[in-house]
């Protein structure tokens, strides 16, 4: 079976546009997937092209301030500003939508679909839950600093990534220059607004509230993929999703920890498909 083709479009956000790749036939179920804080759309792009493949149109959005998308203007990057994106995302389709989200994506995903009952089909999140462990997300913070002035070459910036992550070093390393972006002083960035990654907007109490208020408000099914390894969702996090959530589904994913800049999230989506035939059949 030939792969779907892929094309770049450019969806409306609140206020700003978004950048994405299609895969497959428009008269497909639409499925929609948002990729985690400091990855790109590239993330998602083995998923998105195999659910192509069975049938569905399937869209890897960029999140603002992340690979081709917009940088808010106004330096936005509270977890509102992103679920009002794929909010105005959905109000685009005309039938119910699914959506897949990784870490961040997901957190958006849970907020946008929240606010629009009814629209969405289904959500699919990936090693995400209203409350997060906050030393996991020190790694990450520890990460994002590490990279705010930029890097050399891209084998220091894989260095710091096993270093701070806790990650494998790749001996190839060639394919994660693709997921950055070259500086004016000549340097290599992750494809990133920095104002992302600002401490106020890494976990701030605020929001885990309105992810509380989320996870409470929508009716829509959804189903958390937990990573076996998570350092962020725990024990006591899912225990607190359920009990917001009564129609929450968890589904193990076996040998993954929580995914950053370089990983794909495939593996998270190895059980959409059966999803999918359940809450968005195909005609």
């Amino acid at each position: 079976m030939n792969a779907p083709a892929r094309a770049v479009v450019e969806l409306p956000g609140d206020g700003l546009t978004l950048r994405a790749d299609a895969y497959g036939s428009p008269e497909g179920p639409p499925v929609v997937f948002f990729h985690g804080g400091g990855q790109s759309r590239r993330a998602w792009r083995g998923a998105a092209s195999n659910i192509a493949a069975a049938g569905y149109r399937t869209y890897t959005v960029d999140l603002r301030g992340h690979g081709a998308s917009d940088w808010a203007a106004d330096g936005d990057y509270l977890l509102d500003a992103f679920g009002r994106d794929v909010a105005a995302l959905i109000d685009t389709f005309d039938r119910p939508v699914v959506l897949v989200g990784a870490s961040r994506g997901g957190q958006s995903a849970l907020v946008g679909a929240s606010r629009r009952p009814g629209r969405v089909a289904l959500v699919m999140l990936a090693d995400v839950a209203p409350l997060l462990r906050d030393e996991g997300v020190d790694d990450f913070r520890d990460f994002f600093a590490a990279s705010a002035a930029g890097f050399a070459t891209v084998d220091a910036a894989a260095d710091t990534l096993a270093e701070h992550l806790g990650l494998q070093r790749k001996s190839d390393v060639s394919g994660l220059e693709k997921t950055m972006r070259r500086g004016l002083d000549g340097r290599l960035y992750w494809q990133w607004d920095p104002l992302t990654v600002s401490p106020e907007f890494l976990n701030p109490p605020s929001e885990s509230l309105a992810l509380e208020h989320a996870a409470a408000r929508i009716t829509d099914p959804v189903v958390l993929v937990r990573a076996e390894h998570s350092t962020i969702v725990t024990d006591e996090g899912e225990a607190l999703f359920r009990k917001l959530t009564p129609q929450l589904e968890v589904v193990l994913a076996k040998g993954v920890g929580h995914m950053i800049t370089g990983d794909r999230n495939d593996v998270f989506a190895e059980t959409l498909l059966d999803y999918l035939a359940l809450y968005s059949p195909l005609p």
